[in-house]
């Protein structure tokens, strides 16, 4: 492939894996050897999911940020006691540990930071940046309690059940129904799931 940075060949390796108890996911990874772009990206195989799903962790230990996490691009996070909330799209998809995406968010907020300086309004937003930066630290350093909340619509991220194969007592998973403007905005409402058979048969 080309690199996005530069535009010169490089070479993009992929490994497919299966997580326990979830589902396939396949692992994309670029560098660029001329110009040092670096890149990941997360995907998960199978069929769409008919429903959404939405977990809770109750996170009571440092233990617990131990835990893998894949966040998809579809995916909602939020974190309510530190005012934390990262929309679908927001640092793409990831593999990693809940420490580790946390930590992403942090170095993502801090590059931000520096460019926050004028106005009373940008100080103002500067002052709030670096209560949140704060507060991520803190909640790496198990200084506090936290709930974790994942939404995803295609039900294509996923957090460890260290317990498993039994229940884990600090999560809760609720499937939901996908409203039509949800399906509308993934593009589901457009997909053909039908009559390819038919179609093949017209042809001939």
């Amino acid at each position: 492939t080309n690199c996005p940075a530069c535009q010169k060949p490089t070479e993009t390796r992929m490994h497919l894996i299966e997580i326990p108890y979830f589902k396939e996911v396949l692992i994309m990874a670029t560098t660029c050897d001329l110009c040092g772009y670096k890149t990941n990206e997360v995907k998960t195989s199978g069929a769409v999911s008919e429903k959404g799903k939405r977990i809770t962790l109750k996170v009571t230990s440092i233990e617990d940020l131990s835990r893998d996490i894949l966040k998809s691009e579809t995916c909602r996070l939020c974190i309510p006691e530190i005012d934390l909330e990262l929309d679908t799209g927001t640092l793409g998809s990831r593999f990693t540990t809940l420490e580790g995406l946390l930590m992403q968010v942090h170095n993502e907020l801090q590059s931000k930071v520096s460019f926050l300086h004028g106005d009373s309004a940008d100080n103002e937003k500067n002052t709030l940046f670096q209560a949140l930066l704060a507060n991520i630290i803190s909640i790496c350093r198990g200084e506090r309690d936290f709930n974790v909340i994942i939404d995803d619509p295609l039900a294509n991220s996923y957090l460890q059940n260290i317990y498993a194969p039994d229940e884990d007592p600090f999560m809760t998973i609720e499937y939901y129904e996908r409203t039509e403007e949800q399906n509308e905005d993934l593009g589901i409402n457009d997909m053909v799931l039908e009559g390819y058979e038919n179609e093949e048969n017209s042809k001939n």
